[in-house]
């Protein structure tokens, strides 16, 4: 049984794999023609390096070894984004806008969900310098033509605010483990249990808490925000800068879910999800997370998003590629090799069939063959 592998990890096939390259370059090409330019952080860094400010459950996820050179712990990347910045803090050191955009393995000690891989492949963008909302209006309009560009169009966009739960959580004087246990609560939706345990805290904040379930779906929701939630400057200021991100997609405006506090702990403002139909939990992530690279050395704004390539791909309806062409074994015939280099330059799939080689490979629809002007391509008949 030494072929098995651990729980929650996969090969990747053929067919899934030329699948997700395919996404990944339509993605990267994407982001490259933006002005966002790509990185290769290390699989492995320091640990105390990938976990700078991004909370606890990232530490949870995380995979640590001992380096067998220096003797420190080393983590395996749980997510690129704190790699992201500690490039743009620390090496590119630049004094205005950077943009970058990045693609790799992760791994995750546990699954995210049953269904989950724990060897995701994030692919993302990150803008950093600019604390305005232009840039968060960047990045919505960013995946949501992400998404279209792998042919998802039924997805939908989702926005909360992390101020809301902080601000509040302040008011109420909750402790850290408080904290943490109104944070797993709204994250999991599990309502009756977030009543029976905001029994306990100050009016109105308790009340609050329990009210922000309900605050779910179009525009209309920011007023009634307004209208139940105490009027702390703090939540005033995040609802009006929902409100003004409403219309950033035209036709596709995205809903609020003040609720969704899906991520890590790091994020300093408005967070942002994609959810498509057939999928249980988010298909991206992302959001505003100031001051990130503080501890390289710059505390920069930042806001950014990832997605995980594997599960794209089964939801993208991008065209698959026509099948291959098979070729005949005649090295010494100029004409022939030719035609099937002049074939590959043009993105064709042409496969030479080896001396003595029995049946025909799968993808091959077509064939060359020859005819008195030359060589042609003709459909293949087995």
């Amino acid at each position: 049984m030494n072929w098995l592998l651990p729980e929650y990890l996969a090969d990747a096939l053929p067919p899934e794999a030329a699948r997700i390259e395919r996404l990944r370059r339509r993605i990267l090409d994407y982001f490259t023609r933006r002005g966002y330019e790509f990185v290769m952080p290390p699989l492995l860094e320091y640990l105390e390096s990938l976990l700078t400010g991004t909370g606890h459950d990232l530490y949870l996820r995380t995979c640590k070894l001992s380096d067998q050179l220096s003797g420190r712990t080393l983590g395996i990347r749980a997510d690129i984004t704190p790699q992201a910045a500690r490039i743009d803090a620390h090496l590119l050191n630049r004094a205005g806008i950077t943009r970058l955009c990045y693609c790799g393995s992760v791994l995750h000690a546990l699954p995210a969900s049953l269904t989950a891989s724990r060897e995701p492949i994030q692919i993302g963008a990150e803008l950093y310098g600019y604390a305005g909302i232009a840039a968060d209006r960047e990045m919505l309009r960013l995946l949501a033509a992400a998404l279209q560009t792998c042919e998802i169009h039924d997805f939908r966009l989702s926005l909360s605010h992390i101020g809301i739960f902080r601000a509040l959580t302040e008011a109420a004087g909750a402790s850290q483990e408080t904290e943490e246990t109104l944070f797993t609560l709204l994250q999991n939706k599990n309502a009756p249990d977030l009543a029976e345990f905001c029994a306990a805290l100050p009016t109105p904040y308790g009340e609050a808490f329990t009210l922000l379930p309900s605050l779910y779906g179009d525009a209309r929701t920011v007023e009634a925000a307004r209208e139940k939630l105490p009027p702390l400057p703090r939540i005033h200021s995040a609802l009006e800068t929902l409100s003004s991100l409403l219309t950033v997609c035209g036709e596709r405006p995205p809903e609020i879910d003040l609720s969704d506090l899906r991520g890590y702990h790091y994020h300093s403002g408005v967070m942002f999800a994609a959810y498509v139909p057939e999928y249980p939990a988010a298909i991206a992530l992302g959001g505003r997370y100031d001051g990130a690279g503080k501890s390289f050395g710059r505390a920069r704004p930042a806001t950014g998003f990832s997605l995980d390539l594997r599960e794209l791909a089964r939801f993208s309806k991008a065209d698959e590629p026509e099948g291959a062409i098979l070729a005949p074994y005649l090295p010494e015939d100029a004409e022939l090799a030719e035609c099937i280099d002049t074939l590959r330059a043009a993105g064709e799939i042409v496969l030479e069939r080896l001396p003595d080689e029995s049946g025909v490979d799968p993808r091959c629809d077509r064939q060359l063959t020859r005819k008195e002007e030359g060589w042609s391509v003709t459909a293949l008949t087995v």
